[in-house]
């Protein structure tokens, strides 16, 4: 059986918490952990409740509340109902300034021979064929002269 965590809130935390599912803009999550902590207080200044009467009262699952419970008890009071921080970005940027300023510059360059305009595919063509990336879709094209605010027409 895994091993059962007892919250014990001191009264300043507890003041704490109040205060955060009480007044202020907070996200959701973190109100609705606060006030899970809240009940779930086993010290003396609490009110003594089941974990599946907190769960139906809040509307989570118990799994959730030993989890909270389980960081609370480990990490502290601001690790349980705070977001963790990404140690990651989640994608690098492929296609940032350099890129946006190479397609500008082909983009009000003169038109391929035979062309009256430049197309996206002609563009997303024409960026491979000069290496300056391996491999751009004519919608990645598209969007990056829509963001600049550049019409083709």
């Amino acid at each position: 059986m895994a091993p059962r965590y007892r919250v014990t809130l001191t009264k300043e935390e507890r003041k704490d918490l109040e205060v955060i599912s009480t007044k202020g803009k907070r996200a959701a999550r973190t109100v609705l952990y606060a006030r899970a902590l809240l009940l779930l207080d086993a010290g003396e200044y609490g009110q003594k409740w089941l974990v599946e009467q907190v769960a139906e009262a809040i509307g989570t699952t118990t799994r959730s509340l030993e989890h909270l419970k389980k960081r609370f008890v480990e990490e502290g009071l601001s690790a349980a109902i705070e977001r963790k921080k990404r140690e990651t970005p989640p994608r690098e940027i492929q296609f940032g300034g350099e890129f946006e300023a190479k397609l500008l510059t082909l983009a009000c360059s003169e038109a391929p021979e035979g062309r009256k305009r430049w197309t996206m595919r002609l563009l997303a063509e024409k960026m491979i064929e000069l290496q300056i990336v391996p491999s751009v879709s004519p919608m990645t094209v598209c969007n990056t002269l829509k963001k600049m605010n550049l019409n083709l027409t």
